[in-house]
């Protein structure tokens, strides 16, 4: 299979994780465990797995110097994006961070001029202007912003945590095309438990475990394997490939696949606004993914 198309896949996957784990994440804490620890646990169990793929598997060396740029990798896609998004999503409502999430691309595709120079087009521009449109319809669609001041402090959180991301995906990817993405992962990891240990050791060792029924384990599991492990690997696989702003793009499927994901469960309804947003979100998709038919015949001369 190609290994442009492959990435799109492995993005698209990534997201429907990501779509899911508002729902799961949200059932957990913070009355089994608090943000803070559920983050805490979330990075152990992904470094576990992460560790077993690169000793096992890999074991590639990294040159020092690249030492100090995973321990900066570990700081914004790790503890700061991870942190701050759940103690964000449990001070604020689904709604209010899915909608601040939708600046993501808007923020990584300035970062990434900025920073490694990747350029600006109309056309990247329009895809995800559209795809601002095609989610915040969706997203409403489902209920209203909540402007509670005491939610305030959640909304900051999550703006936050969308800029440290979008920070990350631009500061790993020159790590993505050196190394393989579960060195990456590892090292990342590695220093971002260093990060999270003192804000989540104190709430995760007072959980009681004797009180979670299964369903909440089985979530718990998700949360750690698929979004922490498996989405974090798809998504860096992708940044291999692709540039940033392709990668961030994709977050506007998360709420289409939120709620595929609903009428699967029959909590939702397929509409016409649904529909339409739909349209609208992967057309932006679309215009961002694909390169310009000039770009193409650059390539091919």
């Amino acid at each position: 299979m190609n290994k442009t198309l492959l990435a799109h896949l492995s993005l698209l996957v990534a997201n429907l994780i990501y779509a899911i784990n508002y729902t799961f994440a949200k059932d957990v804490m913070p009355i089994y465990i608090e943000p803070s620890g559920f983050i805490l646990l979330r990075v152990i169990g992904a470094l576990c797995l992460f560790a077993i793929a690169y000793f096992v598997f890999v074991k590639e060396k990294v040159e020092r110097k690249d030492i100090l740029k995973f321990a900066i990798c570990g700081v914004f896609g790790v503890a700061i994006n991870q942190l701050l998004f759940f103690e964000g999503l449990n001070l604020t409502t689904p709604i209010n961070a899915a909608i601040i999430m939708t600046s993501n691309p808007i923020l990584v595709m300035i970062m990434s001029f900025l920073i490694i120079k990747e350029k600006i087009t109309f056309r990247k521009g329009l895809g995800i202007l559209l795809g601002i449109i095609g989610a915040s319809a969706l997203i409403l669609n489902g209920g209203d912003i909540s402007l509670d001041t005491n939610m305030q402090l959640g909304n900051l959180f999550v703006l936050i945590n969308a800029t440290s991301y979008g920070l990350y995906l631009v500061i790993v990817k020159p790590m993505m095309v050196k190394y393989d993405p579960i060195t990456v992962m590892f090292y990342v990891f590695s220093f971002g438990l260093l990060y999270v240990i003192p804000f989540g050791f104190s709430n995760l060792a007072v959980v009681n475990w004797s009180i979670i029924p299964t369903t909440i384990y089985w979530e718990i599991a998700f949360v750690v394997i698929c979004t922490t492990f498996i989405a974090y690997l798809f998504n860096s696989s992708a940044l291999k490939q692709l540039n940033p702003s392709t990668v961030s793009i994709y977050i506007y499927l998360q709420p289409i696949l939120a709620t595929l994901f609903a009428i699967f469960r029959e909590s939702d309804t397929l509409d016409e606004t649904k529909i339409i947003a739909s349209i609208i979100i992967f057309t932006g998709v679309y215009l961002v993914s694909v390169r310009s038919l000039k770009a193409r015949k650059q390539k091919l001369s």
